[in-house]
């Protein structure tokens, strides 16, 4: 097998789930240093949302939660972009990508997932055909797809400076696009490289993406004619950043642990161990905390990042996939099969500050 295949098929693994049955518990493991008890709220909520459940992403302008799924290897049948009431977790419309093969019935399967609120459209990373796609918050209408991105995984918007970054995994890319016109403005490539997680800095226009293959952090600057290289743990997967900006986060998948990331120094100032499989990261911008979604221990751990101390655990099922703040909650998803008719659920913990 060659290099490029094995990062192909190590990605693979992480983006399509196997089912399995599960309950959702909330624990209580909150240590002394948090005065209010539990981080997160006395109550979570759950809901089946769809199959293949994903990643999520919330809309401020239209207060809505966007979710992506899709089941099974190719060619993909079964895939939708989900709109959801980001308190009650209800199903408000489901869209079907438009088929790709006719004679399959494959869709333009959607896995990862950004809200673009300056132009209201909502980019999916469409992973098994290689490109990224816009469609219209409004009605639901895809509207464009951009093809070139190998193995697309996650995307993120840059609402100030109108860009959409995609990480493009088999060959080694980071690409930017024009939110306005849907053309390709910036690809940076490094040779034996495999970007997976994504983040930007709207204040500085610059963008992160994790080299999954090489344990380390491509910071992509406006003006720099190459990327920054910025070491971390071990695969890592996703990446967050702090609130100023000035700290990286990122889920170390084989490590199993969330490491602190001094973007100044360049260099890895904590390393916090969240569980096997920690795959997806956020951060809370109100408490600072972080949190990391662990798959094979099927929980979320909540960290104080700057104490470098785990100050809760938070019991999702089986599978755990993404994690995602906003409005002043965690959304989570849980690839567990567990629904009434083998949906995967969706957890909501509201977050105190």
């Amino acid at each position: 097998m060659t290099a490029l295949a094995h990062r192909i098929r190590r990605t693979t693994a992480i983006a399509v789930s196997l089912a399995a049955g599960s309950t959702l518990a909330l624990t209580g493991t909150a240590t002394a240093d948090t005065p209010s008890g539990n981080p997160c709220g006395p109550v979570a909520s759950s809901a089946p949302v769809a199959k293949g459940l994903y990643q999520t992403a919330y809309s401020e302008r239209n207060h809505v939660l966007w979710a992506t799924s899709s089941v099974g290897e190719p060619p993909v049948t079964n895939s939708s972009l989900v709109k959801l009431d980001p308190h009650t977790l209800k199903v408000e419309a489901t869209y079907r990508p438009p088929a790709t093969d006719p004679e399959t019935g494959a869709v333009e399967a959607v896995y990862g997932i950004a809200v673009d609120d300056e132009h209201d459209t909502v980019w999916t990373t469409n992973t098994r055909d290689n490109s990224v796609g816009v469609y219209s918050q409004r009605t639901g209408k895809r509207l464009a797809t951009l093809p070139g991105v190998h193995h697309a995984r996650e995307v993120v918007v840059d609402e100030k400076h109108n860009l959409a970054w995609a990480s493009s995994f088999a060959d080694g890319s980071v690409i930017a696009f024009d939110t306005r016109t849907y053309t390709e403005k910036r690809r940076v490539t490094l040779a034996g490289s495999s970007p997976a997680g994504m983040a930007v800095d709207e204040r500085t226009g610059t963008a992160y993406a994790t080299d999954f293959a090489n344990d380390r952090i491509i910071e992509i600057a406006p003006r720099a004619k190459s990327p920054r290289l910025i070491p971390t743990g071990d695969s890592p997967l996703s990446i967050a950043l702090s609130k100023d900006g000035r700290t990286a986060y990122s889920a170390d998948q084989a490590a199993g642990a969330v490491s602190v990331i001094n973007l100044r120094k360049g260099a890895v100032t904590r390393t916090v161990p969240t569980g096997a499989g920690a795959k997806s990261v956020a951060t809370d911008p109100r408490s600072g905390r972080v949190l990391v979604a662990n798959r094979s221990t099927s929980t979320v751990t909540v960290v104080d990042p700057r104490k470098g101390t785990v100050v809760d655990s938070l019991t999702t099922g089986a599978n755990t996939n993404h994690v995602h703040v906003a409005h002043g909650a965690a959304f989570v998803t849980a690839k567990s099969g567990s629904g009434p008719e083998g949906q995967d659920l969706l957890h909501r913990f509201p977050l105190r500050r």
